[in-house]
């Protein structure tokens, strides 16, 4: 056996088994049973999991580290067929197959291809089936032991080659049932076909007597649709004629209207030629009355300003000198010295009367509490002695009587201490067994409300980032789509748009697109830059001509160019004409002056090369909220422009404004500014609550997890606790109860002693009295003279005190008063100084003013005079133009209702000509029409209709007309043979009438089947031949029974041969493997050999049991083998292979087994994949499989020479 590219076997490697046992040793996973795989695979195995793989692919080499996978695996197996074995007439066969990775196989015998059938079918003969019993592979016994009686009997008839006539007669038997299902169709469909002939051969009849109607309705159909088609051809013919006048004359009106629409072209070349000068020349005399209008308005405003300014100024107040104010000033600041000296001193005065106050009064409360003691212990000599001697001893016993009860109540106090403390140890003894749980029971609420808590949080931040999400997306999405909506508003098709793709060099950009205009004054600033708005910058003069003529060039449209920096050739301005004197000035003076107003320049803003254009467009120009405001702009300042935010404009002499128009490019292009700019904050903001919800939603699924196990463990603390709470329920009563009592003692407790102190104080307060009463002498009352004494210096000295605080406030209310007066002049000399700078620098800029008016009144008067001629030469230019213009007009209009009397002519011909066209259509669609209907009715086309069947050709006679058989043989000829044709002429009414008797005839004979004639014949010959085929199945069939029947019969006799050998063979083996036990084969159902399966009983010697599901491991794979040898010994086969059988037996049986080995080896050759050193022994040859570390399995052999054994 060769192997390549099979599984470990990664190279070519060949195996030479020897007569004998062959031995296939080496250490595990070396690739020992691949030989196995490879000898089942080539010849026939299809089990992907028999050959311990997933899938068929799987046996081709896949690949180690340091070697790449094969695309293909090829064994080839050569058998030494000398005796014959094989029924193939070569002595050596050679069985090969090639599998590849991409899914084909390849099979050989001999180096020919052949098919997987033809290999098996070659083995089968020689006991080597598709079954492979010969082949016992890792697991084989097992599957032996575990198979059905009906398995095992497949075991005997493989090793018998009987197996595969079985498979084939089962494979015929099941055919023939296919084939019964047939059978029984069949005979169904030739007794239908049977009953089929009797109605079809009448149709048959009606049809061959319709045959002759038919000819009749053929030929009149034939003759009449031929005289149609040629009246209508007749027809086209005539009418084709008329038709080509009609095409003449249009033609004729077409050329005339050609030059007619040539003259009205040039002449609306011309007038388009002439239109730019025309609007040019108004564009000036606009642009000259504007400048006018702006110089009348500059002059009156110059003499306005002037006749201001020339007024007198007013004289300053003498009484407001600055300098009176400040000398005013100091005198004040000298009395306010004085006055801060004097507080000084009566604040002085007042701290020395406040403590003779002080000193007095203390003086005041001594003497009254001595006259107060005086007094009382005259009280108490009065009273007497004894009764003080009473309550002395009245408070003595009330004393002595709570100190009897304070000890009483000690006592029980620490009665009630032990009882509590002993609950109290108690309690603790069983509380320490559950601080610990409780300790983990707080940590686990907290735990577990932290988590929800948390988790709740993240709950609601996630529905907040989702919201705005969502919200970040609708915003984007619609901002997006206004953007959109709003760039499509940009690309306007006129010159500017041409002009910008041009892609001209010198050409910045739309002036929209570089201008930034403050929010809300949009409208307002394109009022005020007009058409310059919209209009292109270039970057100088020559790029401006340039950019002219190329728009003129292309036939661009209007555009309107700013030149950057403002210069244009001849020093012209950019913005056109503008005022001689800047009104920057005037405008931010109207700015000021009126409520909501704004200065334009101010709120627009762009590129420093656009400036000086900005400053020339917009002077003087001036933003108000509404008309009201910007009237009143103008009422002030006649020589500024008023702007509304409607985009209304206000001019002295000249109003531009209405309802709303469409936006202007420069409010389009500021919308887009803003809606990009607030598209990128929304997508920003979108990609924030992204980013920020991913996040959150990690930190959910996190905080989830973290809730639900604070909550598990939560429960399992609280199935903990609630053990004791009962235990701890009662003990805490306990404890309760003694405590209550210990804190009823305390209480009592603590009011005897508060008693007790009361007593001891009026016992001492009564004794004391007593000691005094008995040593004080007797006295007469105090006086009351030095206590009142000092109680009239007291009162003195708060008189004192009064007058020195009144001073003192009186005198700081006269300082602040100075001072405050002092300031408000130096106050007053300040500003009077300023204002009378101001009054100097007023009246000198008044003066300078007032020279600038007077000059700009005199440079306006001569560029008035200037201006009005060129006004008047602008006038005669725009006449001029629009008299030329009313010319070519006149002229156009004779042009267009000559050409429009053409158009009309040529339509009235066209209509005609088309009408024409279309009856000629018609009549050619229903000559085409019948064309198709003889082509698809009778089957001839044009010319053979009408050289056949024409007006012209006579009509021959119906063949049904004679009942003359002959009449057709009898026909007459010309003098050279040829057939005189017979007929008469063709007269349309015949031929109609024709045609309705034979319609009428063909109805009478009803339904006609055209082809009941055919399909009777084939009818017939299909049912005569289905009969013959039916009468053959059924012979046939039964000649298969009798041989099946003949083949079950060798069957049975092969097997009931086979089965006999083998239960001979089984009973020995079996008896040589287990001496003493008792083994043998027994047939399921001995009356029918044909089906009959076979059970094994095995009884070891010393057992009773019978069954082998109670056998141990080690007797269930000897009874396997025990049975595969009696197979082997009954039916030899060319060789056997086993894959470790003798792996679970004991060294005992393994002798045993390797006696049966021994026997087998004369009769079959034994290839065998061992670990025992015992059966390595017994080998002839020694094949060694190894496995380096690249994963490639190689193969060492050595042949043994056994020598006589030596007695």
């Amino acid at each position: 056996m060769t192997v390549r590219g099979f599984k470990s076997f990664a190279s070519a490697t060949t195996f030479d088994f020897e007569p004998g046992v062959t031995a296939v040793v080496g250490p595990n996973g070396s690739g020992k049973s691949n030989v196995v795989d490879a000898l089942a695979w080539v010849m026939g195995e299809q089990g992907a999991k028999t050959l311990r793989g997933g899938k068929m692919e799987d046996v081709i080499f896949a690949g180690t580290a340091g070697r790449p996978p094969l695309g293909r695996a090829h064994v080839a197996l050569t058998i030494d067929n000398a005796d014959g074995a094989l029924p193939i007439e070569y002595s050596e066969v050679t069985i090969s197959r090639t599998l590849f990775r991409t899914g084909g196989s390849e099979y050989a015998i001999n180096g020919t291809g052949c098919r997987l059938l033809d290999i098996q079918e070659l083995l089968s003969d020689s006991g080597l089936g598709k079954e492979m019993h010969v082949i016992v592979g890792q697991g084989q016994l097992d599957k032996v032991l575990h198979a059905t009686a009906e398995d095992r009997r497949g075991f005997i008839e493989e090793a018998a080659g009987i197996l595969k006539h079985r498979r084939r007669k089962e494979k015929t038997l099941r055919k023939l049932d296919a084939m019964s299902a047939n059978l029984a169709r069949l005979s169904d469909l030739t007794g239908e076909i049977r009953r089929q002939l009797t109605p079809l051969g009448k149709q048959a009849a009606v049809a061959r007597r319709a045959q002759a109607v038919q000819f009749d309705v053929r030929d009149a159909r034939a003759r009449l649709l031929a005289d149609d088609i040629v009246t209508l051809s007749t027809a086209v013919e005539r009418d084709e004629a008329a038709e080509q006048a009609l095409k003449s004359r249009r033609e004729q009106v077409e050329a005339e209207l050609a030059r007619g629409r040539a003259r009205q072209a040039e002449l609306e070349q011309q007038s388009a030629a002439a239109t730019p000068v025309l609007n040019a020349a108004r564009d000036t005399w606009y642009q000259l009355s504007a400048t006018r209008e702006k110089l009348k308005s500059l002059g009156v405003l110059a003499a306005e300003r002037q006749r201001h300014l020339g007024a007198a100024e007013s004289v300053p107040d003498p009484s407001r000198d600055p300098d009176r104010l400040a000398e005013q000033a100091q005198r004040l600041r000298a009395e306010e010295a004085g006055l801060d000296l004097a507080l000084e001193e009566r604040r002085i005065g007042l701290e020395t009367a406040m403590e003779i106050k002080e000193d007095v009064e203390a003086a005041v409360r001594a003497e009254e509490q001595r006259v107060r003691e005086l007094l009382r212990a005259a009280a108490d000599r009065r009273e007497g002695l004894a009764r003080l001697a009473g309550q002395v001893a009245a408070a003595r016993s009330r004393v002595e009587s709570a100190e009897a009860e304070i000890g009483r109540l000690h006592q029980g106090r620490a009665a009630g201490t032990e009882r509590h403390s002993e609950a109290a140890r108690e309690f603790a003894a069983l509380e320490s067994q559950v601080a610990g749980v409780e300790e983990g029971e707080e940590r686990l609420d907290a735990d577990y409300e932290e988590a929800a808590a948390a988790l709740a949080e993240i709950d609601a931040q996630i529905e907040g980032l989702t919201a705005a999400q969502l919200a970040a997306d609708r915003e984007r999405e619609s901002l997006a789509a206004r953007r959109e909506a709003l760039a499509v508003g940009l690309l306007r098709k006129d010159g500017s748009a041409h002009l910008l793709a041009a892609g001209l060099p010198g050409v910045l950009s739309a002036v929209a697109e570089l201008l930034t205009v403050a929010p809300g004054h949009e409208t307002a600033i394109a009022a005020a830059l007009g058409a310059a708005a919209e209009g292109v910058a270039v970057d100088s003069a020559e790029a401006a001509v340039a950019a002219l003529e190329r728009v003129k060039a292309d036939d661009g449209g209007r555009v309107t160019l700013v030149v950057a920096g403002g210069a244009l050739p001849g020093g012209a301005q950019a913005g056109g004409t503008r005022p001689a004197v800047p009104l920057a000035a005037d405008a931010e003076a109207a700015a000021a002056a009126v409520a909501g107003a704004g200065v334009a320049r101010s709120q627009v803003r762009g590129p420093a090369e656009l400036d000086p254009v900005l400053d020339a467009l917009l002077d003087g120009v001036v933003l108000a909220p509404d008309l009201a405001g910007a009237r009143a702009v103008l009422e002030q300042f006649p020589a500024l422009t008023a702007v509304t935010a409607d985009g209304d404009v206000l001019a002295a002499f000249s109003v531009r404004g209405g309802s709303a128009t469409a936006p202007s490019l420069l409010e389009l292009q500021a919308a887009v500014d803003e809606t990009d700019a607030r598209l990128r904050e929304a997508t920003a903001e979108g990609e924030r609550a992204r980013f920020a919800l991913a996040a959150a939603k990690a930190r959910r699924a996190a905080a989830a997890e973290a809730e639900a196990a604070t909550l598990a463990a939560l429960h399992e603390s609280d199935a903990r606790l609630a053990a004791v709470a009962e235990r701890l329920g009662s003990l805490g009563a306990t404890l309760r109860s003694a405590a209550g009592e210990s804190e009823r003692h305390e209480l009592a407790l603590s009011v005897a002693g508060a008693n007790l102190a009361k007593e001891q104080g009026a016992l001492a307060e009564i004794a004391a009295r007593l000691a005094r009463a008995q040593e004080a002498p007797a006295e007469a009352d105090p006086s009351m003279e030095d206590r009142d004494a000092l109680a009239a210096q007291a009162t003195a000295a708060r008189a004192v005190e009064m007058e020195s605080r009144l001073a003192l406030r009186s005198t700081e209310e006269q300082l602040n008063a100075v001072r405050n007066r002092a300031a408000a002049l130096e106050r007053a000399a300040a500003t009077e100084r300023a204002a009378r700078e101001q009054a100097a620098q007023r009246a000198r800029r008044r003066r300078f003013q007032a020279r600038k008016a007077a000059a700009v009144a005199a440079g306006v008067e001569q560029l008035l005079r200037q201006v009005e001629v060129s006004i008047e030469l602008a006038e005669r230019e725009r006449d001029a133009a629009e008299e030329l213009r009313a010319q070519r007009e006149v002229e156009l209009m004779a042009v267009r209702s000559a050409t429009l009397e053409l158009e009309v002519e040529l339509a009235k011909l066209t209509d005609s000509v088309h009408r024409d066209e279309l009856a000629r259509a018609a009549q050619r669609l229903r000559i085409e029409s019948l064309e198709n209907k003889a082509i698809e009715e009778l089957g001839l086309t044009v010319d053979h209709l009408i050289t056949e069947y024409g007006p012209e050709t006579l009509v021959p006679h119906s063949p049904g007309e004679s009942a003359d058989k002959w009449a057709a043989l009898r026909v007459a000829v010309d003098d050279s043979g040829e057939e005189v044709p017979e007929g008469m002429p063709f007269v349309r009414d015949e031929q109609e009438k024709r045609l309705k008797r034979a319609e009428r005839d063909l109805a009478a004979l009803g339904r006609v089947n055209p082809l009941a004639l055919e399909e009777f014949a084939a009818l017939e010959e299909r049912h005569q031949f289905l009969s013959t085929q039916l009468e053959d199945l059924k012979s046939s069939r039964k000649d298969l029974m009798d041989i099946i029947k003949e083949v079950d019969q060798r069957v049975e006799e092969v097997f009931t041969a086979a089965y006999a050998d083998t239960a001979v063979q089984f009973e020995r083996v079996f008896g040589r493997l287990f001496p003493g036990g008792e083994g043998k084969l027994v047939l399921t159902d001995p009356t029918d050999m044909l089906t009959t399966g076979i059970e094994v009983e095995a009884r070891p010697a010393g057992k009773k049991i019978k069954r082998l599901s109670l056998l141990s491991g080690g007797e269930r794979s000897l009874t396997a083998v025990a049975l595969l040898v009696a197979i082997f010994k009954a039916r030899p086969s060319p060789f056997y292979v086993m894959d470790e059988v003798e792996a679970a037996l004991d060294d005992t049986n393994l002798g045993r087994l390797i006696t049966i080995f021994e026997e087998l080896r004369e009769s079959s050759q034994l290839i065998i994949i061992t670990h025992q050193k015992r059966t390595m022994e017994v080998a002839d040859a020694l094949y060694g499989v190894s496995m380096r570390g690249d994963g490639v399995s190689t193969v060492i052999s050595q042949r043994i020479d056994r020598a006589p054994a030596q007695l």
